[in-house]
C-alpha cells in the first residue's frame, strides 16, 4: 500500500560525553517505565486504521504518540523500522458501506486517501510498511492453514449446524484459534477471565457463539457468506481473515519477531493486543514466553461529554479543521499539550490554547532572526553557538540548555507537556541566540514546523 510523504528530520547537536538518554515509556503489561528499545535498532508497529470516519481527532492523537516515540528514537541514534496496517475489510466498513450506499471498496480508498493527507499535513512519519488487510490475505491464510494442522485451531460448521462438506472433501467452515494452545495467553492485559469475556463482548468479540471450545477462542477466517466480499483461502475455504490474525501476520512481515512496541488506543489492550501477540507466539513456533514486545497506549479523547467514537457519531475531523484553514501546527501542539495517556475532552478552547502557543513561538523565532540580521547588517557578532553560525548536528556545537529539557522530558514517558513548557520558557525569554537550534529541536522532536 502507497505510504505518504515523509517529512525531513534535522539532525540535532548531542551531548558530549554522557551519552544520549533511553527512552522509556509505560509498559501497558508491566505497568512499569520501560525502556522501549535496547540497541541500536527499534522497531515499532502501530495497528492502523479502519477506513471509514477518517482521520477524527481521536485517530490524530494516537498516531502523534508513536510518532513522537519514532522522534525521540531517532534523536538517540536509533534505526527506527515501523510497520502499520489498513483494515480495509471488516464488518464496521462493510455496514458503513451498505448503510451509505457506497460500494465498500470505494469507501476504503478514498478514506485511506484522506488519511493519507492528514497525516501529510500533521507531519507524521509514515511507516517503512503500511500495509491493507486485503493485500494480507495470501499470508494470513498460510499461516491459519498452519495453526489448524498443529492443532491451535479448529473448525466450526457454519451451515444448518452440520459439517459443511466441500467436493474435495475439505470442510469448509469459520476457523477459530483454540487459546488453550497458548499457556501465555492472558498475559499481555493481565485481566481476570470476567473482565476478558466482558471487553470481548463489547470489542467486536463472539464468546456465545455455539460450538466454541472457549468463549474467547477468537476469529481467524469467516467462510463466505452471501453478499459479503471473500476470497480463495485454500485448505480453508472462501472467505476472508478475522482482524486479530491479521494485525499479526501483518507485524511479523514488517518488522520480524520479537519486536520492540506494539502501539494503539487504550481500548485495542484487550483482545486486540492480547490476541495478535498470541497469534504471533504460535504462527512462529515461539512458544511460551515467545514475542517480548513493549505495550503503548495513547489515551481516549472525549467530545461533548462522551468518549470520541464512530458508533456516537461524535468526532472532530482533522480534515474540517484544515478546511477550515487551521495551521495542522496548531493541532499537533494541541494535542501534544496533554500527555500521551492522558484521558481529555476536546473542545474549541484546547484548539486556541495550540494556536496561541504556535504564534508565541514563531514570533519568538522571527524576532531573533530580525536580530541576526540587524546584527549582521552592522558587523556585530552574536554569542557564539549554533543560532550564530555553527552546524546544526555538528559534534562541535553546543546543545541549547532549552534542547536539553525537551529531550529529558521525551525521554521520561514521552513527556510532550514538559518538552512544550521548555520551549514556553525559552520564548518567553530575553535572549534568543540560540534559536535555530531550538527551531531544529522542535521540528526533530515535536514535528512542529516553525
Amino acid at each position: 500500500m502507497r505510504t505518504w510523504p515523509a517529512p525531513v528530520v534535522p539532525a540535532l547537536p548531542q551531548p558530549a560525553g554522557a551519552g544520549r538518554l533511553p527512552v522509556r515509556v509505560a509498559d501497558s503489561t508491566t505497568r512499569t517505565l520501560r525502556e522501549a528499545a535496547v540497541g541500536e535498532r527499534a522497531s515499532l508497529y502501530a495497528c492502523g486504521i479502519t477506513p471509514y470516519d477518517a482521520t477524527h481527532m481521536g485517530h490524530a492523537n494516537t498516531y502523534l504518540t508513536f510518532d513522537l516515540l519514532q522522534r525521540a528514537w531517532l534523536d538517540a541514534g536509533k534505526q527506527v523500522v515501523y510497520a502499520s496496517n489498513v483494515t480495509d475489510v471488516d464488518d464496521p466498513l462493510l455496514e458503513r458501506a451498505t448503510a451509505t450506499g457506497v460500494d465498500w471498496r470505494d469507501l476504503a480508498a478514498e478514506q485511506t486517501d484522506l488519511y493519507r493527507s492528514d497525516m501529510t499535513a500533521l507531519r507524521m512519519l509514515p511507516p517503512a510498511t503500511w500495509t491493507g488487510a486485503v493485500e494480507s490475505i495470501p499470508q494470513v491464510v498460510a499461516a491459519v492453514e498452519a495453526l489448524v494442522a498443529a492443532g491451535a485451531a479448529y473448525r466450526i460448521p457454519t451451515v444448518n449446524g452440520t459439517d459443511d462438506g466441500g467436493a474435495d472433501g475439505n470442510l469448509y467452515a469459520d476457523v477459530y484459534a483454540d487459546l488453550d494452545a497458548d499457556a501465555d495467553f492472558g498475559t499481555v492485559a493481565g485481566f481476570d477471565a470476567e473482565t476478558m469475556r466482558m471487553l470481548f463482548s463489547q470489542r467486536g468479540g463472539d464468546p456465545d457463539r455455539p460450538g466454541k471450545r472457549s468463549p474467547l477462542d477468537p476469529l481467524l477466517w469467516r467462510m463466505e457468506r452471501p453478499d459479503e466480499p471473500a476470497w480463495e483461502g485454500g485448505s480453508l475455504g472462501r472467505g476472508r481473515p478475522g482482524w486479530h490474525i491479521e494485525c499479526a501476520v501483518i507485524a511479523r512481515d514488517g518488522l520480524g519477531l520479537p519486536f520492540d512496541v506494539q502501539g494503539g488506543g487504550a481500548d485495542l489492550l484487550f483482545p486486540h493486543h492480547e490476541m495478535s501477540t498470541s497469534h504471533d507466539r504460535l504462527i512462529s513456533g515461539l512458544g511460551a514466553g515467545g514475542a517480548p514486545r513493549v505495550h503503548v497506549h495513547a489515551g481516549l479523547l472525549s467530545y461533548q461529554g462522551a468518549k470520541m467514537s464512530k458508533s456516537l457519531g461524535n468526532l472532530v475531523f482533522v480534515s474540517r479543521l484544515l478546511a477550515d484553514d487551521v495551521d495542522p501546527m496548531a493541532i499537533r501542539l494541541a494535542l501534544l499539550s496533554h500527555h500521551y495517556r492522558e484521558e481529555w475532552e476536546w473542545t474549541d478552547t484546547e484548539l486556541a490554547v495550540g494556536q496561541a502557543r504556535l504564534q508565541r513561538w514563531r514570533a519568538a523565532v522571527a524576532d531573533a532572526d530580525a536580530d541576526d540580521s540587524a546584527d549582521a547588517g552592522t558587523g556585530v557578532g552574536g554569542v557564539g553557538g549554533v543560532g550564530d553560525g555553527a552546524v546544526v548536528g555538528s559534534p562541535a556545537a553546543t546543545v541549547s540548555p532549552t534542547v536539553a529539557a525537551m529531550r529529558a522530558a521525551l525521554a521520561n514517558d514521552l513527556d510532550a507537556p514538559g518538552a512544550l513548557e521548555a520551549v514556553d520558557v525559552w520564548a518567553a525569554g530575553a535572549q534568543h541566540h540560540d534559536h535555530a537550534q531550538v527551531k531544529d529541536a522542535v521540528d526533530a522532536l515535536l514535528g512542529v514546523a516553525l
